[in-house]
């Protein structure tokens, strides 16, 4: 069997046997195989995850057959997808209905329940994770049935399964509460980020979506602000040239050669940096909205990120920045700052409280433990909950200190999976091995 590898190289795993179902029945099929024969099984996406959360010990559903929009009803905007269906299909098919997600990142390759499983996010302080535009999901459970839950049906369920970690079954279906389609204009400009940062509150406030990257050894940030227009707006798109040169050719070749040579020669990487910052330039136009929220990322990296309170930014980002000078290896990426509103969701990274996301990243390849460590140490001083799909090295105890309905969570996996059937080494970690209720 050949060994799965996740998107940046940093997991891999030799399952002993891969499903490939094209139905509800045959996912079902697999799992009760597995179960019965006291096998663990995980579910595959894309590999977007960059940690183990994926990682299949045992037997493994790769799920990007069952993929596609399942059904759709224009007048309420529901729409249910299958679970193998990636991002990137998903929003051209729903662009085709005319319909839109309300918010999306800026990376369209994971499948959608992988996405939501892990609280995937995009920006917006008005707005919640992907996980939030569930109205309802469908799950294969540990024995094989079939179950479907929502705000009125299993609720308990439904909080736990939204941001479920593949933890309590298999997810086969997402319906999602979706829009007739918009269009976003975008506003892109390199900032002072002293400047950006004294002015942190009203832009995150005054903004739909607003998000800035810090360039590590430079004084400018670059800023992104993307807002509604109304119904019938024209679209102003960026043209193909532009498009090739900014994002192809400088946000990608040019950025990736800048990245090896300081992975060749580190001492060049500050210089490097303060060119990258000083390079940056500005760009306005409108298009649909996943034309705007997804960007190709191409220079493949490693990443962290925290989910801080919000009113801890300044703390946050200020020992960041005193930080990064000090490291003994220097990073060449830069530092992605997002907004979220706060949600009910109880593993969602943002539950019960507004919610700053810095994500810290690295070029592949280059040394990142000591800088992630000391990110996780100083986001932890303030209560920051780690990306569940991203890297860190938290486990159950020091996690239940961090999201108030974890023991709910429990369980709730006690009672759906009894025999840990989904678990996995990093759900062991994370979650703590099944016991029984």
């Amino acid at each position: 069997m050949a060994a799965w590898t996740n998107w940046a190289g940093t997991v891999s795993a030799t399952p002993q046997r891969v499903h490939k179902p094209r139905s509800v029945a045959e996912i079902a099929r697999a799992v009760t195989d597995s179960a019965v024969e006291g096998r663990r099984v995980r579910a595959w996406g894309s590999g977007h995850s960059f940690s183990p959360v994926a990682v299949a010990d045992c037997d493994a559903l790769d799920l990007t057959q069952w993929a596609g929009i399942a059904s759709a009803d224009l007048e309420t905007g529901l729409v249910t997808v299958r679970s193998g269906t990636s991002l990137r299909r998903l929003n051209a098919e729903l662009d085709a209905l005319g319909l839109a997600m309300t918010n999306l990142g800026d990376i369209d390759a994971q499948t959608i329940a992988g996405a939501v499983s892990t609280g995937t996010h995009g920006t917006g302080a008005g707005l919640g994770g992907l996980a939030t535009q569930i109205a309802a999901l469908e799950l294969v459970l540990a024995d094989g049935t079939v179950v479907s839950c929502s705000a009125d049906r299993r609720p308990e369920l439904f909080a736990a399964a939204r941001v479920g970690l593949g933890s309590l079954g298999v997810i086969s279906t997402v319906t999602l509460r979706c829009e007739p389609a918009f269009v976003l204009a975008a506003t892109e400009r390199p900032e002072p980020l002293d400047e950006v940062l004294e002015g942190f509150e009203a832009s995150a406030e005054a903004e739909d979506h607003f998000e800035f990257y810090w360039f590590p050894y430079g004084s400018r940030a670059l800023v992104k602000r993307n807002n509604r227009r109304p119904p019938e707006t024209e679209r102003q798109p960026l043209s193909g040239a532009r498009r090739f040169v900014d994002y192809t050719l400088t946000e990608n070749l040019a950025f990736g050669a800048l990245c090896r040579i300081g992975r060749t020669v580190p001492k060049l990487v500050p210089p490097l940096g303060r060119l990258s910052s000083s390079l940056l330039s500005t760009r306005e136009y409108s298009d649909l909205s996943h034309r705007v929220f997804v960007t190709k990322r191409s220079v493949r990296f490693v990443e962290s990120e925290f989910a801080i309170p919000r009113a801890a930014v300044h703390e946050v980002l200020a020992e960041l920045r005193a930080l990064v000078p000090r490291l003994e290896s220097p990073v060449s990426f830069p530092v992605e700052v997002r907004v979220a509103a706060a949600d009910d969701i109880w593993l969602s990274t943002a539950y019960g409280r507004d919610t700053v996301y810095i994500a810290a990243h690295q070029f592949l390849g280059m040394p990142y433990r000591e800088y992630f460590t000391a990110f996780a140490s100083i986001a932890g001083a303030v209560g920051g909950r780690p990306h569940w799909g991203k890297m860190h090295d938290l486990d159950a105890a020091t996690l239940r200190e961090r999201y108030p309905r974890f023991d709910d969570f429990l369980r709730v996996r006690a009672e759906v999976d009894p025999q840990g059937v989904f678990c996995n080494p990093y759900t062991d970690r994370v979650l703590g091995p099944v016991t029984a209720g």
